[in-house]
């Protein structure tokens, strides 16, 4: 009877051993998931932040009216030619 109570106390012992192992293993796997995860949304922040910029460069009014006039051969109207129109 004795043995067999030490039999189960040592089964549980290893048993938990290994639960701790197999945790803290598993803890290190997801831990360097999340450093890959965070140094790619950092990749993606820098990317982000680059197309902004981009963006409001191309935007820009007076690049928009360059373009115009280089691509389109756009002028602008003398002003007795504009004509105003209230709403």
């Amino acid at each position: 009877m004795r043995f067999l109570f030490w039999l189960v106390l040592t089964s549980a012992l290893i048993g938990s051993s290994l639960a701790v192992i197999y945790s803290k293993y598993r803890s290190r796997l997801l831990f360097v998931e999340i450093q890959k995860q965070e140094s790619e949304l950092d990749k993606q922040s820098i990317i982000w932040g680059q197309l902004q910029l981009e963006i409001t460069t191309l935007t820009a009014e007076n690049r928009v009216e360059i373009e115009a006039h280089n691509k389109l051969r756009l002028v602008l109207p003398n002003r007795a030619d504009i004509v105003y129109v209230k709403p």
